[in-house]
């Protein structure tokens, strides 16, 4: 493992390739001033609660001005912060902290879209049709008679179709403009100089202020075929993801980052099917590491963790790339939830599998084992927040209260994301639990559950038997014990459904997802277990970590 400390210029090289990063998804991390909403002090007031989990960077996703239709992911100005965060010195002062406590700071970039806010997108609406304002971004006409259907039968992945209609300047109804995501999300066209450069110098903005590097949003979805065929012509090959045209995008952005002292990171967020095509693009002239959705969406099963395990080393040893091992982000279902569902343990967008029943103490001892067996695997490990608490979906927030369009956009078939994005607790046994100042006038944005009283890093601060207790074990042998971080692992010959893997030197994983206790190889000493052992047997869902000869 790399060392901890100030982040210097002269830091070890290459430090991502085992680091510990914990994601803050800001509006719902800590509330400074009361009204509801995480915001930079907010965090700043939590950064020795960062330090001693045991973390070596953070990722904050998008702090920029926004009016928050996508919770910040439809960005107004990618050059400030979002005024009911904090300001744009804060920031700089944030990072300033960061780097004195030995972490990093790394922050989300979005350059598929903007918001409909954005000036840019503003200039298209006013400028019309064939005006280089709008070249920019994909404006076409419609098809049909009037121009009244979509130029193209693609989808949002938020629901419904991927274009909206604008009106004219003269109040005509006109073109259409291209939206992957929530029709307040105009796509940029990257085929458009102006594109390139803009974010070329919004990447030496932020490296100039500090930051340690980018997560790359929808890295995959920005280069689109300009005919803009129908899917029903393309014979399965996504038009609006082209991944060959991204090669000179990021070897531009590797440039850039390499041009800063201190190895700046680039890490790409790709949802595609094949971890081996997002590992195309890691390499020293491009992107340093790219996230592990297969891993993130994998059920409980031993095979299929096994597999995914397999073929995500096989990808990144061909490319000389560290993989990154990710349970949960603010997308996704929460791991305790999902491994305490009958049935079906994984993930998928098109269903959630909202409201089916969950056995949360299962779910638990699953979530408490699979932190363990990320710890422990070759590379970097994203933690996201509460992730560390136990905390899980909550899945009954009343439908007035919802903010994700996704909610919006399927007319309520898919519940969206917010269950994932409560504000978390810190401490008292009611809500705000120390989200908020106490007396704060204002509830927390999302509703926080009474349950999550025995949930506050307070409580399980004092409690040895708890999530917060493990992950700070684990976190702390993961930089103690050599064997662990970048590396390479063996497996062991194990009982069915049992996973078993040895690192150099002299540490062994082993992670029971059977239904049956078993007994435990010869070893020295138990170093962690996520799970009280019974007679000496590591009990069903449960991983422990040993020290063999």
């Amino acid at each position: 493992m790399t060392a901890s400390g100030n982040p210097s210029a002269d830091s070890t090289l290459a430090w991502w390739r085992d680091a510990a990063i914990y994601q803050v998804y800001i509006r719902s991390f800590a509330d400074s001033n009361g009204d509801g909403i995480g915001d930079l002090a907010g965090v700043r007031s939590r950064l020795p609660y960062l330090s001693e989990l045991g973390i070596d960077a953070i990722w904050f996703t998008p702090w920029y001005p926004s009016p928050m239709d996508d919770g910040g992911y439809d960005v107004a100005d990618f050059r400030d912060i979002e005024p009911s965060f904090g300001t744009l010195d804060e920031a700089e002062t944030l990072i300033a902290e960061a780097h004195t406590l030995g972490m990093r700071v790394i922050i989300d970039i979005v350059p598929n879209h903007c918001s409909d806010l954005h000036r840019w997108f503003q200039a298209a609406l006013a400028a019309g049709p064939g005006s280089p304002e709008r070249e920019r971004f994909w404006f076409r006409p419609g098809r049909g008679e009037n121009g009244d259907e979509p130029p193209n039968d693609w989808p949002s992945r938020f629901g419904g179709p991927a274009w909206t209609r604008v009106t004219e300047p003269d109040g005509t109804p006109g073109e259409w403009f291209l939206h992957l995501y929530s029709s307040r999300q105009p796509d940029f066209n990257w085929d458009n100089a102006e594109i390139r450069a803009e974010f070329e110098d919004v990447l030496r903005f932020w490296f100039d202020r500090g930051v340690d590097g980018f997560r790359i949003d929808v890295a995959d979805g920005l280069v689109k075929d300009p005919a803009l065929p129908d899917l029903a012509t393309t014979n399965g090959v996504s038009p609006f993801s082209d991944l060959d045209g991204l090669h000179d995008i990021y070897r531009a952005w590797r440039k850039i980052a390499d041009s800063y002292p201190g190895d700046r990171i680039l890490v790409a967020e790709m949802w595609l099917d094949d971890m081996s095509r997002a590992a195309r693009y890691l390499r020293k002239d491009e992107l340093n590491s790219a996230f592990n959705f297969d891993y993130l969406v994998c059920p409980w099963n031993a095979s299929k963790f096994r597999t995914v395990i397999e073929n995500t080393l096989e990808a990144h040893v061909s490319v000389g790339a560290p993989a990154a091992w990710v349970l949960s982000n603010h997308d996704v279902t929460r791991p305790v939830t999902r491994y305490g569902r009958p049935g079906d343990t994984g993930f998928a967008f098109a269903d959630r599998l909202h409201g089916t029943p969950v056995n949360r103490d299962l779910g638990t001892r699953r979530a408490r084992a699979a932190a363990l067996l990320t710890m422990s695997l070759p590379g970097g490990i994203y933690v996201y927040q509460g992730e560390e608490l136990g905390l899980w979906e909550i899945e009954d927030i009343p439908d007035a209260l919802r903010q994700d369009p996704v909610f919006a956009r399927t007319k309520g078939a898919d519940p969206g994301r917010d269950g994932c994005r409560v504000p978390i607790p810190w401490s008292g046994t009611e809500s705000p639990f120390g989200f908020s100042p106490e007396g704060a006038a204002t509830e927390p944005w999302l509703p926080q559950p009474a349950s999550w009283a025995s949930y506050t890093s307070e409580s399980e601060s004092g409690d040895p038997s708890s999530m917060l207790r493990l992950y700070r074990a684990g976190l702390a042998l993961r930089r103690s014990e050599s064997a662990l971080g970048d590396g390479t692992l063996k497996w062991n010959d194990a009982q069915p459904d049992v996973l078993s893997f040895t690192r150099d030197p002299g540490f062994t994983c082993i992670v029971n997802f059977s239904a049956e206790s078993v007994p435990l190889p010869t070893h020295e000493e138990i170093l962690l277990a996520s799970n009280d052992l019974v007679d000496g047997l590591l009990p069903p869902d449960t991983a422990v970590w040993l020290r063999t000869p």
